[in-house]
């Protein structure tokens, strides 16, 4: 199978059995999908999804962000990884979320690595699920599944996994294939034993047919 061909199958297979994919992280506006995503940072999307309420709750708007206390916000993530960082992080982003964006949310890549805590990864995730932008967030999980399908080949970082994604994937489909690619690794290719037995997409995988189908020594793309 061609690389083309391949591609065209997984867009395939996913634009029939997950049409409707989205982010698992809970929010009602871009405000809060940015604190949720910085939040989300090596973290479960399902812890993040039981802190945020509280939060949204003390911190309804970018404005009261701006003027939390440290250890007032650090009591409200501290079940989070990294909270004493990402209390930081929050704090400053608001702050210049008001100073400089007039307490909105920026839309473009450029702009959102400005803010502390907000790096290429996040930023994609918001241009891309807010404006349906065509922006590749890159994960653990996107990295292994699109190197085990066999959608890159010798990409040895997220950014080179994000170009060549770009590259071969129909723009109008790039700002859902980030959730299509990660999901299938939370659920499916998981980083140890993926369950190929009920994967839909084993006629194009290069692992299950390189490496499973023939019972040849299975081999581990980190986590």
């Amino acid at each position: 199978m061609t690389k083309k061909e391949r591609y065209r199958f997984v867009i395939s297979y996913f634009q029939e059995h997950a049409p409707n994919a989205e982010t698992e992280l809970a929010y009602d506006n871009p405000y809060q999908l940015l604190v949720a995503v910085v939040l989300s940072a090596q973290c479960t999307d399902k812890r993040v999804n039981i802190t945020t309420p509280a939060l949204f709750a003390h911190y309804p708007t970018v404005y009261d962000l701006s003027r939390a206390e440290y250890e007032e916000l650090f009591y409200f993530i501290k079940s989070i990884s990294y909270p004493g960082n990402k209390t930081r992080h929050l704090m400053g982003l608001a702050k210049m979320l008001v100073e400089e964006f007039g307490g909105d949310i920026p839309l473009t890549v450029d702009e959102l690595i400005k803010l502390p805590g907000v790096g290429r990864k996040t930023a994609n995730v918001i241009t891309s699920v807010v404006d349906n932008q065509p922006n590749m967030a890159v994960d653990t999980h996107v990295f292994r599944v699109a190197a085990r399908i066999g959608l890159t080949t010798n990409a040895k970082t997220p950014l080179a996994t994000e170009k060549q994604l770009v590259q071969h994937l129909p723009k109008e489909v790039i700002y859902i294939a980030h959730h299509w690619l990660i999901l299938h690794g939370r659920y499916i290719c998981i980083a140890r034993n993926p369950k190929c037995e009920i994967c839909g997409l084993k006629p194009a995988c290069k692992y299950y047919n390189s490496v499973v189908k023939n019972n040849k020594v299975t081999f581990t793309i980190p986590s």
